[in-house]
């Protein structure tokens, strides 16, 4: 087994020791394979100076040239996917046919930001009055800071980083303490391409560093991908210190399956929705309840679970040995709840290899007949376990949609192009999905909830998430021909004065540069030719 010494990464360098330190653990095994640093707030503050002396440099850097370095970033991610890969794997546990795919989607997120001269292009307006023009120029802010959680360390990587570096700001970023190695391989990349010391700037700890944030002059907007209590105690930091916030929540996801869907479409889709990254709601409609409850458990016993680095495992692990009990403790915490509920498939004893008995593992799981006031309905459980409820119709599941506190994504499994229109326009959600499982849309969209899914004023990736990480600035400009405005001294020679004042009402009498009002009766006296 690999050692993996975490290190900070500071002005284009890696960090010394700090006087605390975590431990880094295999979720497939429960071994020990190394450590990261708990940086100090002092730590944290050279990694915010570095970025911003940064920003005076990469700002002004032609956008050509930033992008060339994303260009570099894309090779090199290109060349090193199954490293990557593998790295995931190795300290985050997710399956490694899955953490590739992760990779894949960054690699099409960096070609995603490489598009900037045509996203970021302003807006013209001319002649909104006379011989005024409008411009409008999309411009960079300064430093941003984000946060990371333990269950994407690519992907929010991906949805923060690349747009916010190629449209000239810098970044400090707060890796999950329980997956941090995919950072560090991610830094020798910055340090291969020579990307400039304190672009990007990696700092590991605990939240008191994000705390630090919300009052920093310096930063310019704060970024989270985490639950939903963490985000609204940051989206209350940054109002306070009037920052920008990209703070994405938690999610309670539901797949609704109507009496036409296609049922083979649906377990596929099920098993990668449920299984893939965390549990979700199967809303069934009367009808094929039993049918389809059948399908699930059928369909989940083929569920291979073991090491993340074995590829013929369909689920790995949970991030830690807290997280495998939170899991169990909530199918107990849901049966106790009753009002008819059952365990449909147990799951949190799985069969597993002798290397990985210490490992962290919950298989597929599902409880039946679950009701809408049940604590699993309603709260964001990360890990396999699944909640079906009966739903009377369609109306039903969106009203049930409607009311949650969440609003990530829902999807519909119909033939029914009714069904599927009406779902779409009528779901309370930001991302829904017809005939697809819990939707990951492509980089050039918009990825983000609604309600408490999404705590900022943005969502990730494409247009959207560049947005975030630009400002809009305005100039008014006024055009003088030098020989329209001619003027008799009295000595009979000419002179040549430009209007000025206000565009809105300006007249030819009161507007002369360095003569004005005062000066009216000479003007008239003196004549005026145009």
């Amino acid at each position: 087994m690999e050692r993996l010494e975490i290190k900070n990464f500071i002005n284009g360098k890696w960090g010394g020791p700090e006087e605390n330190n975590d431990p880094l653990y295999n979720p497939s095994t429960g071994e020990k394979i190394g450590s990261v640093p708990i940086s100090c707030l002092k730590t944290a503050d050279e990694a915010t100076t570095a970025a911003a002396r940064a920003y005076e440099t990469w700002s002004l850097m032609p956008i050509a040239k930033r992008i060339a370095y994303l260009y570099k970033i894309h090779a090199c991610m290109t060349r090193d996917l199954e490293k990557l890969a593998w790295g995931i794997a190795y300290d985050q546990a997710k399956q490694i046919g899955e953490a590739r795919g992760e990779v894949q989607r960054v690699i099409e997120i960096v070609e995603s930001a490489c598009s900037a001269t045509v996203t970021m292009q302003g807006e013209c307006l001319d002649l909104i009055s006379g011989n005024i023009n409008v411009k409008v120029v999309r411009q960079s802010l300064g430093v941003f800071a984000g946060v990371a959680p333990f269950n994407f360390p690519a992907l929010v990587f991906g949805w923060f980083i690349p747009y916010a570096i190629v449209a000239g700001n810098t970044f400090v970023f707060k890796p999950s303490t329980q997956s941090p190695y995919f950072m560090q391989m991610m830094c020798d990349i910055f340090q291969e391409i020579g990307l400039p010391p304190g672009v990007v700037n990696v700092i590991h700890g605990h939240r008191e560093i994000a705390e630090t944030w919300y009052e920093d002059p310096r930063i310019a907007g704060v970024c989270l991908v985490g639950s939903t209590p963490p985000a609204k105690k940051m989206a209350a930091g940054c109002a306070r210190g009037a920052k920008r916030s990209m703070l994405l929540g938690g999610a309670k996801n539901m797949l609704v399956v109507m009496e036409d869907a296609d049922m083979d479409v649906f377990i596929d889709n099920y098993l990668n929705s449920c299984f893939g990254s965390a549990g979700s709601i199967v809303a069934i409609v009367p009808e094929i309840y039993e049918q389809v409850l059948e399908r699930m458990i059928a369909a989940s016993k083929t569920v291979r679970v073991g090491d993340a680095l074995d590829p013929d495992v369909y689920m790995g692990p949970l991030i830690s040995r807290k997280a495998a009990d939170s899991v169990i403790n909530y199918v107990d915490i849901a049966l106790k709840y009753g009002h008819g509920c059952k365990l449909a498939l147990d799951g949190r004893h799985p069969e597993l290899p002798e290397k990985n008995k210490n490992g962290y593992f919950v298989g597929p799981t599902i409880i039946r007949d679950i009701t809408p006031c049940n604590p699993i309905f309603t709260t964001e459980v990360f890990g396999p376990l699944v909640a079906v409820i009966k739903i009377a119709n369609m109306d039903d599941a969106l009203d049930l949609i409607r009311k949650s506190e969440f609003g990530n994504g829902a999807c519909i499994f119909t033939q029914s192009q009714f069904y599927a229109e009406k779902f779409s326009r009528m779901a309370d959600v930001g991302m829904v999905g017809v005939n697809v499982g819990i939707c990951a849309p492509h980089p050039y969209v918009p990825f983000g909830g609604i309600k408490g899914s999404l705590l900022g004023t943005n969502k990730v990736q494409g247009k959207n998430g560049l947005e975030f990480f630009t400002q809009n600035k305005v100039t008014t400009i006024r055009t003088v021909d030098p020989e329209r405005w001619r003027y008799k001294s009295p000595d009979g020679s000419l002179l040549r004065r430009q209007l000025t004042g206000p565009w809105w009402n300006a007249s030819k009498a009161d507007s002369v540069i360095g003569w004005g009002r005062p000066f009216c009766f000479w003007h008239a006296r003196c004549g005026f030719r145009p």
